[in-house]
Order: C-alpha cells, then sequence, then structure tokens
C-alpha cells in the first residue's frame, strides 16, 4: 500500500462530479474539461486507491462498492471546505468579527438574542469562540469575561447575576422546607466567588454542614444534572435564563436567593482600536443588555 492515502483534491472533484451525475460527459461539461482528462483523472485516482470506482459499461458508468461507500466521505470533505472558505473568506464586503465569550453567556444568554444582530448587521461575518479554549491564535476583537477585567484592558459592564435553586418542576413541588431541600443533591461548582455556600449561610437557621453536595466544573453541566432529575442546582439570572426555560427548570423555595459579587464585562485593548463590525457589536450588545434589565 502508499504511504500516502490522500488523493488528489481535483482528482476528488472530477470524481464526485462523475458519480453525482452518473457520466464522465456530463461531470466534464460541469467542469469545464475534456471527457478523456475526466476518464484519465478517475483513472489515477483508482490507480492511487487500488479499487476500481465506477463499473464502466459501452455507454455508461456506474459506481463499484467500494465507490458507492466511498462517495460520501468525499461529498463531505467538499462540502466542508466550500463552507469553511465562504466563512471564512466570504464576500469581499463582509466585516469579519471574532467574539470571545464565556460558555454559559455565549449558550444561554447571548444564543437566543443573536439572530437579532445578525438581522441587522448581515454584512458582519461573526466568529464566536469558547473562552476556555479559543479555536484561533489570535486575540480575538472582543471578549466577554465574568469576573475580573483582565489589567490593561478597556471594558463595558454588562450585568451582575442573582443565584436562586432550580430542579424539575416535580422536586421543586416537594420543597417546602429547608430540611426537604437538604435532603436532596445540591449541585455545587466550588471556583465560583459566589455559590451554595453563601446562599445557605442567608438563609436563617439552616446549618450549611449538613448539605450533600455534588461538584461539577461549570454550570451548564449543573443545569443538565438538575433537569435530569439528580438534583438542585443554582440558576444564574439573568445569563442562564433561556437554559433554565428550555430545560423545563423550575425554581425551589422562591424566597432563596442572592445577588452575585461579580459581573460580566465586554472586554477589548482600546476603544478606539476597535473595528467597524466591533463597533457594531458593542453597541447592539450595550443597547440589549440594558433592554433586557429593563424587563
Amino acid at each position: 500500500m502508499p504511504a500516502r492515502r490522500i488523493p488528489s483534491l481535483n482528482w476528488l472533484r472530477v470524481f464526485e462530479a462523475a458519480a453525482r451525475l452518473g457520466s464522465f460527459a456530463k461531470a466534464a461539461d460541469e467542469l469545464a474539461i475534456s471527457a478523456p482528462a475526466v476518464s484519465k483523472q478517475i483513472r489515477a485516482l483508482e490507480g492511487h486507491l487500488g479499487k476500481s470506482l465506477f463499473l464502466r459499461g459501452a455507454h455508461s458508468v456506474t459506481l463499484s462498492d467500494e465507490g458507492s461507500a466511498f462517495l460520501p466521505s468525499v461529498q463531505h470533505a467538499l462540502q466542508s471546505i466550500e463552507v469553511t472558505a465562504t466563512a471564512l473568506f466570504g464576500a469581499k464586503k463582509s466585516e469579519p468579527l471574532s467574539v470571545q465569550a464565556t460558555a454559559i453567556f455565549a449558550n444561554s444568554w447571548l444564543a437566543p438574542r443573536l439572530g437579532e444582530f445578525r438581522d441587522r448587521h448581515p454584512e458582519v461575518q461573526l466568529r464566536l469562540l469558547d473562552s476556555v479554549e479559543p479555536s484561533i491564535e489570535a486575540a480575538p476583537d472582543l471578549a466577554i469575561e465574568f469576573g475580573a477585567v483582565p489589567p490593561a484592558m478597556e471594558h463595558d459592564r454588562l450585568f451582575g447575576e442573582v443565584l436562586y435553586p432550580v430542579a424539575t418542576s416535580a422536586l421543586s413541588l416537594a420543597i417546602q422546607s429547608a430540611e426537604q431541600l437538604f435532603q436532596q443533591t445540591l449541585i455545587e461548582i466550588p471556583f465560583h466567588r459566589t455559590s451554595w455556600m453563601q446562599l445557605l449561610a442567608e438563609a436563617p437557621g439552616i446549618d450549611a454542614a449538613r448539605a450533600r453536595f455534588t461538584l461539577v466544573d461549570t454550570t451548564q453541566s449543573a443545569l443538565a444534572l438538575a433537569a435530569a432529575g439528580y438534583g438542585i442546582a443554582l440558576a444564574r439570572a439573568p445569563a442562564t435564563d433561556f437554559l433554565v426555560e428550555a430545560l423545563g427548570l423550575e425554581p425551589c423555595w422562591p424566597a432563596l436567593s442572592i445577588s452575585g459579587s461579580q459581573h460580566y464585562h465586554l472586554v477589548y485593548a482600546s476603544r478606539l482600536g476597535l473595528t467597524p463590525a466591533a463597533v457594531k457589536f458593542r453597541s447592539w450588545l450595550l443597547e440589549a443588555t440594558s433592554d433586557a434589565l429593563q424587563q
């Protein structure tokens, strides 16, 4: 077997067209090359792979078993390249924008509102990055951070959070007292500055030492466990409002809540250095967060 198994991209394009159209001649017309060139490139691909991809008749061709098995992967790969190229390099008039955001902000607060920004600014080509493990090496145009703002960065404060316990509807209805609360598993994120221990300290007559905890790394994991009936998680309004509703979670013991000590911020190196697309996103985000807090 050859050491290199990745075929020529041009061979793959010719193979995909011939397989999709069921004809070397039609593939030649679509690709603006000659029919003999199509036949030659497909034979080169077959030689490279060591398998026949087509069964050739007097006036037609059909895929062999190997060709039928190979075609979906080729089509997926070519489509993926085309989609990525369009997204990254698209129309010349598009304005690229990279925004890095915490997972809970991106997936719960931003997700249901981002369509409004897209509709208002279709010229902006947005790339939304995970704040834990960004997929590009260059610094993003904007970042949405929770807690401390990185040194030497400018920022806008967006909003804080209010923590309250949530569980499945059945479980939330069953909890009417501290005693019933402590009979359940409390799902905790240990590295958050404000969490279950601070909440329980605000409740009169509660001995937090009696609580039974399960530790998780993210708010999304905590809410997912709560939705599965595992225990009680802490919602962090307004950032988690969308996920709480989507997962069907309900407040339990509604009187028990606490304001968090940290805030979300929009962070950037310099307001004067923002790109036109970043200026548009910043303006929209400040308006959207202001409107949401007034509702």
